[in-house]
């Protein structure tokens, strides 16, 4: 059996005062898994670094924004192949509350977009990315 490298990611799931949520359309880069299709922010922790440093971090360096991290509100896995090698990825989502700052892409995304249920429906996500937006716009 080969061996499967363990990952944690932090998933922002960013609430403006409106009741939109930040999504973002996945560019081609060299660990990318999913081109073009919408998800949260958000990545894997590095060694070392706790689960609110790390979202803060993936959040900043994705799109340049200040929030203030809430409350859990799904977990997530998934088993891609990066670089040739089989991941386990466990992501837990949560809540944030926009603060300020505009949104600034980083290269691994090349399009953002604030959602409601209705404009949710037009595009196409990575799972589980649009059941865990339901979630948000439902609570």
């Amino acid at each position: 059996m080969n061996d499967i490298v363990l990952r944690v990611a932090a998933k922002g799931v960013i609430v403006r005062d409106d009741g939109k949520v930040l999504v973002l359309r996945e560019a081609g880069y060299d660990e990318g898994t999913n081109d073009g299709k919408w998800g949260l922010p958000g990545g894997r922790l590095n060694s070392g670094e706790s689960y609110i440093e790390g979202l803060n971090r993936e959040i900043m360096e994705e799109t340049g924004l200040e929030v203030i991290p809430g409350k859990p509100v799904y977990i997530g896995e998934w088993r891609p192949t990066i670089k040739g090698l089989p991941h386990q990825i466990i992501a837990i989502f949560t809540q944030c509350t926009y603060i300020s700052g505009e949104v600034h892409l980083s290269e691994e995304h090349d399009s953002y977009k604030w959602v409601d249920l209705l404009t949710m429906k037009d595009i196409t996500f990575m799972p589980p990315d649009d059941e865990v937006v339901r979630i948000a716009l439902n609570d």
